[in-house]
């Protein structure tokens, strides 16, 4: 029997199956779960979703403004605590991935004494067991919060059950869905008092620190704070949320996962931030060269360059490309913490500045277009769109993020237009691969079997589409349940 202790009537289908797996009643997409959990003690039950990248994207890094909506797929996590001193996790379904669903480890293992040590002999191991490399971004939560100074000592181990329906590297956040459902999970068994951005700040550094993904913030912020049926806008700077922006009536944001996996640690995203970092280094230099006065914190971000001022002033003091070797001469330090500059490597530098001079600004006009946005004022939506052809154009020539397949998709959907309901489209996240995000009418889901039929015949790929939305992990809230 399952007793549910806190919590209200909750409609998602994802929870209803999370329950009917710990009680095994019945056929579902989690399996039994019960037989995981104790009787009669408590089990905290979190949910953390997808989420859409609609405008922003990678510029986060660069103090960009995006523009981002909490989608209906999300994982669910179950959580109760241990008489001993062990993390047993396991993740339903992951076995399908040719992974290992299962996980133990000692707790004085993932909390040793030495932050930066520690941070970093678990990166080390966790990307050396490649079955079991995923319980970087849950075991992670522990090291982090004990040497943030969020806890002193973690009283006891705790089981934890992941389950969910969001597929990995399509680009829709799924390694920040579980990040965060786990820090909301820990902080309350252990009754540490995080709010929404504490656990996106400590989340992120899981994912930069142990998993070694040189992301920014804004999927970790999204998953926790986003609210259902809205977009979220949030200028990184590094975490200011702006608004949530209701979509007007009739007006729609998808997405379609192309099934063209993407990976962020990969070599074209990272290189690709490396190169934005290193111009802004050149460009803090010259000011300080010429004793320019800045005010604090005012170029500490690309995004705080306008586009004239960039144009004017900046462009010709960028070299189109610099070995990491010839940098490290003019240079003391590597720019950015998360990642490491090869000197064999040349990066591209002037077009990696200019897609987040760029990309701000197109964030900017896009949450005002939708602001102003009606179904009776289409053109102000067509506006929205171009920016959103604009930014998947500059994904492929200024970042090299591009992708045959999402290009081919957003291209598709330019040719059908405002007359079949498509107002814009852009390649998400990180880019190469992953999802396209769409923004249309009603209208447009005439059309979409037509288009995921055609990119089949194409490509030989079945394309997926993600509707609907639903709250971020606290908008949600908690249950509690007791098997008896």
């Amino acid at each position: 029997m399952l007793e549910k202790i806190v919590g209200p009537d909750i409609s998602h289908n994802d929870i209803k199956s999370f329950e009917t797996a710990l009680v095994g009643a019945g056929i579902n997409k989690f399996g039994p779960l019960g037989s995981r959990f104790k009787k009669k003690d408590p089990i905290f039950v979190v949910r953390a979703p997808a989420r859409l990248d609609c405008m922003g994207g990678i510029a986060d890094y660069s103090g960009s403004l995006v523009c981002e909506m909490p989608l209906e797929r999300a994982v669910v996590l179950g959580i109760q605590a241990r008489d001993d001193r062990k993390v047993v996790i396991h993740s339903t379904g992951i076995n399908d991935l040719g992974l290992s669903p299962d996980l133990s480890c000692s707790l004085d293992f993932l909390t040793p004494e030495s932050k930066t040590n520690g941070y970093l002999t678990l990166k080390n191991t966790f990307s050396q067991q490649t079955e079991t490399a995923w319980g970087a971004y849950v075991a992670g939560a522990f090291s982090v919060l004990q040497h943030e100074g969020f806890i002193d000592r973690f009283p006891h181990g705790a089981t934890i059950v992941l389950a969910g329906d969001i597929p990995p590297r399509i680009g829709i956040s799924s390694s920040a869905a579980v990040e965060i459902a786990t820090m909301y999970g820990l902080s309350l068994l252990y009754g540490i008092k995080l709010n929404g951005i504490d656990m996106a700040i400590l989340s992120h550094k899981v994912e930069n620190q142990i998993v070694g993904a040189a992301c920014g913030i804004m999927d970790q912020v999204t998953c926790a704070l986003g609210e259902k049926g809205k977009l979220l806008s949030l200028l990184c700077q590094p975490h200011n949320i702006l608004g949530q922006i209701v979509l007007p009536p009739g007006i729609h944001l998808i997405g379609i996962n192309s099934g063209v996996k993407r990976q962020i640690k990969s070599s074209r995203y990272t290189n690709t931030r490396i190169g934005s970092f290193m111009g802004l280094t050149m460009i803090q230099n010259y000011l300080k060269t010429k004793n320019r006065f800045l005010s604090k914190g005012r170029l500490d971000y690309l995004c705080n360059i306008s586009k004239s001022e960039y144009l004017s002033t900046y462009r010709p003091l960028l070299p189109v490309k610099i070995s990491g070797r010839e940098f490290q001469k003019l240079y003391t330090r590597d720019p950015d913490p998360a990642t490491f500059i090869d000197p064999a490597v040349q990066y591209n530098v002037r077009s990696r500045v200019e897609h987040p001079i760029y990309e701000h600004q197109r964030a900017l006009d896009f949450t005002d277009h939708i602001r102003k946005a009606t179904i009776e004022k289409p053109e102000i939506l067509e506006k929205a769109g171009r920016l959103m052809y604009a930014s998947n154009w500059s994904y492929t020539y200024r970042c090299g993020l591009g992708c045959p397949q999402t290009d081919w998709i957003v291209s598709k959907i330019r040719k059908h237009g405002s007359k079949s309901g498509f107002y814009g489209a852009k390649i998400t996240g990180g880019g190469s691969g992953g999802t396209v995000a769409v923004l249309g009418n009603d209208h447009m889901f005439d059309f979409i079997s037509t288009i995921l039929d055609d990119y089949k015949a194409v490509t030989g790929i079945t394309a997926e589409i993600f509707t609907g939305s639903s709250p971020g992990a606290l908008e949600f809230g908690y249950l509690v349940y007791r098997l008896t």
